[in-house]
C-alpha cells in the first residue's frame, strides 16, 4: 500500500468535507472525468466544471456533502509511471460504493492532481437524468 497515494486521498476528501472549493478546484486536473456506472450498465461521466458547480453551489447554500469520511477504507494502491490509482470502498445511504481514484504525479514529486475517478454504485439512475437536463 502506497502510504503518498492514501495520504493525497485524505487531503482530498478532507478538503470535499469541508467544502474548501479552492483546495477542489487545485486538486481536479484541468482534464478530470468521473465515469460512473452502476448494477443496471448505466453510465455517465461528469467533468470538472460540473463537480465544481456542484460544490460551489452546495457551499453557498450551506450545504455540504458529508458529516464525516471515516467510513473511507482504502483498499489497495497501484503506482505505473506517472499515475497511480487507490481503490476506496465506501457507505453511501446505507449500501457499498467502490471508487477507483487516478492521481498524477507533480512535477516536484509528490503526488499532484486528480485525473480521474471510476466510481461503482447501486443506483445512478437520477444523475442520468440530471446530466442529460444539464447538458441539453
Amino acid at each position: 500500500m502506497d502510504q503518498t497515494l492514501v495520504d493525497r486521498m485524505r487531503t482530498y476528501l478532507d478538503a470535499g468535507l469541508a467544502m474548501d472549493v479552492e483546495a477542489l478546484d487545485a486538486l481536479y486536473d484541468p482534464a478530470f472525468e468521473n465515469v460512473r456506472c452502476d448494477e443496471e450498465g448505466l453510465t455517465v461521466t461528469l467533468t470538472k466544471d460540473m463537480f465544481m458547480s456542484r460544490f460551489r453551489a452546495l457551499r453557498e447554500q450551506g450545504v455540504s456533502v458529508g458529516e464525516s469520511v471515516d467510513d473511507a477504507t482504502f483498499l489497495i494502491t497501484s503506482t505505473y509511471g506517472e499515475y497511480g490509482s487507490i481503490v476506496v470502498h465506501r457507505v453511501k445511504d446505507g449500501l457499498p460504493v467502490l471508487y477507483t481514484f487516478v492521481w498524477q504525479r507533480a512535477p516536484h514529486g509528490g503526488w499532484g492532481t486528480l485525473l480521474r475517478e471510476f466510481t461503482y454504485e447501486k443506483d445512478i439512475s437520477h444523475l442520468v437524468r440530471l446530466v442529460e437536463a444539464a447538458t441539453s
